[in-house]
Formats: structure tokens, sequence, C-alpha cells
């Protein structure tokens, strides 16, 4: 299948056209670095980068230019667009805060509601322990006020009302969340990676569970589903922090998992023993289509996560990886 993801390094965004085996080094952000990314799903060609102190940048063009849109000068972490409602875009800080923006990005509003739950005087990131972030941010498929955050670290929240008020964590929940993925038809499905394990809720996070069997690492970096089925879920994951990110000291490695069953690691096209870093994951829109990347290039499967195949080398192998994200090609 063509397709055209866009790869955020520590220093630029990527932009690889699968089709033509075309990468590109994309324009528009003026230096700044980005921290994250996210395709809009609600609106055509259209991607969100956040920066390091530059704000918001926005894509219309499938990620080939870029152009600043907002919240200069803030620490942006994490950014997420709502399937349910075009133009809403939702952004995270360091420290900890959240931004909703209703009309792509023009104006942005701080919710503050966020910063007076009760969890909030425990949150700290340990290389930092005197400052914490939004690691990631998660939209329900149907309802627009639905959301996710994930505070690094210590809590996963929600809201149900656009951020007006929030649910603090729950007892037995994930910590320490780096990623959360849904799958569309099962939307109360809750699939977590997080520095303190693989998490799973069917209730929207009220309860979970951490089935472990065979589960051969702790730290946990991406997960995604297989579209086609969402009993289906790949995880990213090392021995530990600098072992999941940084190239040339990494062990990380993908595992799958198919319903109740057993957590097996996947070799098909990934190196054993393990010395490259977590790759950061991506579900496709097709039955079965996922993609990864890491720092040999962009990495392909047609079947739910069991063999991977390269699609795309880097030039130059990146030192680590800020965010991976997957747009439609252009007509």
């Amino acid at each position: 299948m063509s397709a055209t993801l866009l790869v955020a390094t520590g220093r630029e965004v990527l932009r690889i056209e699968t089709g033509r085996g075309r990468t590109s080094a994309t324009a528009g952000l003026a230096g700044q670095r980005p921290t994250c990314l996210v395709a809009d799903p609600a609106v055509a060609g259209r991607a969100w980068c956040g920066t390091a102190g530059g704000g918001v940048a926005r894509s219309d063009d499938a990620g080939a230019t870029w152009g600043f849109v907002g919240l200069a000068g803030e620490e942006i972490t994490a950014v997420a667009a709502s399937p349910a409602q075009p133009g809403r875009v939702w952004a995270g800080t360091e420290p900890s805060a959240v931004w909703r923006s209703d009309d792509g990005g023009s104006t942005w509003r701080r919710q503050d509601a966020l910063e007076r739950l009760p969890s909030s005087s425990e949150w700290s990131f340990p290389p930092r322990p005197d400052t914490h972030h939004v690691r990631w941010i998660a939209c329900h498929p149907s309802e627009p006020g639905r959301i996710w955050v994930a505070i690094e670290a210590g809590a996963l929240v929600t809201t149900a009302d656009g951020g007006e008020s929030w649910r603090d964590r729950v007892a037995g929940g994930p910590y320490d969340t780096h990623e959360l993925a849904l799958h569309p038809a099962r939307p109360e499905t809750l699939r977590v990676a997080a520095g303190d394990g693989y998490f799973e809720s069917t209730d929207g996070g009220a309860t979970w569970a951490s089935p472990e069997e065979g589960l051969e690492v702790g730290y946990l970096r991406s997960v995604a589903i297989d579209p086609g089925d969402p009993e289906v879920v790949l995880v990213s994951g090392a021995t530990g922090p600098r072992s999941t990110y940084v190239a040339g000291s990494a062990d990380g490695r993908l595992l799958r998992r198919a319903g109740p069953g057993p957590w097996q690691r996947v070799t098909a096209g990934w190196p054993d023993p393990p010395h490259t870093i977590a790759p950061l994951l991506a579900a496709d829109a097709a039955p079965g289509e996922l993609w990864a990347a890491d720092e040999r290039g962009l990495h392909r499967s047609a079947d739910g996560g069991r063999t991977w195949d390269r699609v795309a080398s880097f030039a130059t192998p990146p030192r680590n990886l800020r965010g991976l994200a997957l747009l439609p090609s252009a007509a």
C-alpha cells in the first residue's frame, strides 16, 4: 500500500513516501526541535507537530511544509487531533498543562481544571524531579469531548466534557503511561505501554489488568492495535529507559499478543539479540497493516505484526526518534 509517513527525529521531521521510495526533510520548522507528531484523522492532508519552544506547527500538505499556529514559547510534549470534530486539536506541555483549540489552531484555551486534580502534587518526572509533563493524549473516536491524558510521571487521567472537569487516576492503573491506543470498533478498550509495564482496560479506564505472561521486559514505549482485529496488540519496549530510546546503547524489541494468549517476541524483521531502539508504532486502516520506525528506518507489516519488512532506510541513522505519524497519500 502506498502511504506517506512522517518521522520526527531529535532535529527534524522526515517525510517518507512509500509509493515513490523517497525520504525527504520537511520545511518550515525554522530550526525548532520537534517533540511529537500526529496526523489529523478529520482533515485530509493535515498533520500537527509539537516543538521544544516554538509552539505548535501545522501542515496542510501531508507534512511537506509547516507553519506555526500558536503556543509560542511553550514546551509542547504531546499533541492530538479529534477524529470526531474537525478543527479540534489538543496540546500538552511541560510543566503539565492541556490546551484546546476548536478552530484548527487559530486560538487556544488552557484547560486549568487539570492542575487541580488531587494527584497533581505527586506528579514528577524522575530525570528532572522538579517538573513533569503531558506525555500522551488519546481521543475518543466519536465523542469529541472525551480524551485520556498521560502525565509523566504520575497519572493517567480523563475528561468527558472537553477538559472542563477531569477524573483522576484510579487504583491499579498505569503510573507512567507513554502511549495509549484504542480501536475505533472498541473505544472503551484501552491498551497502554508504560514505564511500569503493559496495562489494558475494557471499561474506558475505570479498572485495569496487566497480563504479563511472555512479556520479557517491563519498560514499554509504544503500542498499536491491528486495524482488522482489536484483540491483536503490539508493544515495543526494552530493559530500561536508555536502552529504549538511545541508538547505540539500545536493546529494544517488539512483542505481540493475540487475545488472551501470551506475549511473543517478534523476530521476523527484527534483530536477535535485540540491539535497536524500541520502535515507534502506528496502525494503518487496512486489516493487518502496521508500521514501525527505529534508527534503521521505516518498517511495514501486512500480517498483524507477525513479520516485518523494511520499506525505507535513513541516510544517517538518527540517535533517537520523537514521533511517527501516518497520512494517506495525496490524490
